[in-house]
């Protein structure tokens, strides 16, 4: 699963009140993937379910959390510094509760407690069932740790807290089996569970209920989803939610390759609202590289699943992972990896520098890559990739395409935003309550310039 490179300071947390309207203010913080920004959904529901009343102000807040990712050295470097700026705040108001949740807090543990005399409990992904307890106890003076791993939870009971808005995600596993090299998160989040795939239709079916209009499934490996009743496998359970909400746009993220089969590739081309956009994590176009990733295939075997994609479902739009710079890489490999992006020509990539992680096989191998090196061969990577992210979308230009209406850009109030069924950015002007369409909506918009990242045109007539 991509992270991102900053940490998302969500807005989701909207100020609601407790039954009794006494409740303390819970405020969170969510850095890095997918999965965290759901697990904080979670871990509003279960607080606010205890009467916390969630605000987005840190300075309302009785409780702060921070819900922390573990991928790369520098999300913990900023979850360090972040803490040394609640300093500020824990002197106005020396009751406040601070506590750092997810990946991190798993992998660093006892480490984090009482850091800088701040952190008063440190709680793991399975353990978010025993934040109000803990909570309740740092009032009172007693710090906490929670972080033991679990091969059964999935919080399949608890509804997650979210915004109004038109897009969610879906949680439908956790954990992970994979043992990529690189990789701290079958060390941070366990292994590999499922969630029911019936109740996964029914949450489906109620955010069509509540307005929204587009979901995306979520696990660290989508694609090695198995329901725990024997009623099948993510190719069964797309098929399922794709046929309760016909309308609703349908995607999901993360794929591994090696279990992308040709019968899941296939139930996306059967159904009109599965959105024909794949993120297909490659890491490398090395094989030496790709084997000591521990990714489980070859480039030659990749590239057999994009061949497959592109012969089912015309016009799906592809995006990748690429880590730079792993143990050993040599010019050569950099070299293949290049080759691999010109040959595939994705939409879109998520580039990083590799940055080692402690427990992982591969910090074992060393970290002989010097970052002066691992930088350019980044910038090669992204100018290579903007070049061919450009030229797909020039093919756009006077085509016109469906756009589900997001609301206002956030450049420009006057112009709005919406992305199409293969994941583009489509920004138009806006012509205010006269415009015949609101968020939600899903209207037609002629392309009439482009960018690497955005595509730029009006609502056709």
């Amino acid at each position: 699963m991509h992270t991102l490179e900053l940490p998302v300071l969500t807005e989701q947390q909207q100020l609601l009140s407790s039954a009794d309207g006494a409740g303390r203010a819970l405020y969170v913080e969510t850095y890095g993937c997918q999965m965290n920004l759901n697990d904080t959904e979670i871990v509003q529901a279960i607080m606010a379910g205890q009467g916390y009343r969630l605000t987005t102000s840190i300075e309302d807040a009785d409780v702060v959390l921070l819900n922390t990712c573990a991928i790369r050295d520098n999300a913990e470097r900023k979850i360090h510094e972040r803490l040394k700026h609640l300093r500020y705040w824990r002197k106005r108001k020396p009751q406040m509760v601070v506590g750092v949740l997810g990946c991190m807090a798993e992998r660093l543990r006892s480490s984090l407690l009482g850091e800088q005399g701040l952190v008063d409990i440190v709680v793991g992904p399975d353990e978010y069932r025993r934040l109000p307890e803990l909570v309740e106890r740092a009032f009172e003076g007693e710090l906490g740790i929670a972080v033991k791993l679990s091969r059964v939870e999935t919080y399949d009971d608890i509804t997650p807290i979210r915004t109004q808005g038109i897009s969610a995600w879906i949680s439908i596993m956790r954990g992970c089996d994979k043992f990529c090299t690189f990789c701290v998160v079958p060390f941070t989040r366990g292994r590999e569970r499922s969630r029911p795939l019936a109740s996964i239709v029914r949450e489906a079916e109620n955010l069509w209920e509540q307005g929204f209009r587009e979901v995306t499934l979520l696990g660290q490996n989508v694609n090695s989803y198995r329901d725990p009743g024997g009623a099948g496998d993510f190719a069964d359970l797309l098929a399922a939610v794709a046929t309760a909400v016909p309308h609703m746009r349908i995607r999901y993220t993360t794929s591994h390759p090696y279990d992308m089969s040709d019968r899941l590739i296939e139930t996306m081309a059967a159904y009109a609202n599965i959105c024909p956009y794949i993120h297909l994590p490659v890491q490398s176009g090395s094989n030496r590289i790709l084997q000591l990733m521990n990714r489980h295939y070859t480039v030659e075997q990749y590239l057999g699943r994009i061949e497959k994609i592109r012969a089912t479902i015309p016009g799906c739009a592809l995006s990748t992972d690429i880590i730079v710079g792993f143990c050993t890489e040599t010019d050569e490999d950099h070299q293949q990896t290049l080759e691999l992006l010109r040959t595939v020509r994705y939409d879109g990539a998520y580039m990083f520098k590799y940055s080692p992680r402690e427990n992982t096989k591969a910090w074992k191998m060393g970290d002989d890559v010097p970052d002066h090196v691992k930088s350019q061969r980044l910038d090669e990577i992204i100018q290579l990739q903007n070049r061919i992210s450009w030229e797909i979308n020039q093919t756009e230009i006077g085509r016109t395409v469906e756009v589900l209406v997001e609301g206002p850009s956030k450049r420009d109030s006057t112009q709005w935003q919406g992305r199409t069924d293969t994941n583009k950015v489509v920004v138009f002007p806006h012509i205010g309550a006269t415009a015949g369409y609101i968020v939600g909506d899903v209207v037609k918009v002629r392309i009439e310039r482009a960018t690497s990242a955005t595509l730029l045109g009006c609502i056709a007539e």
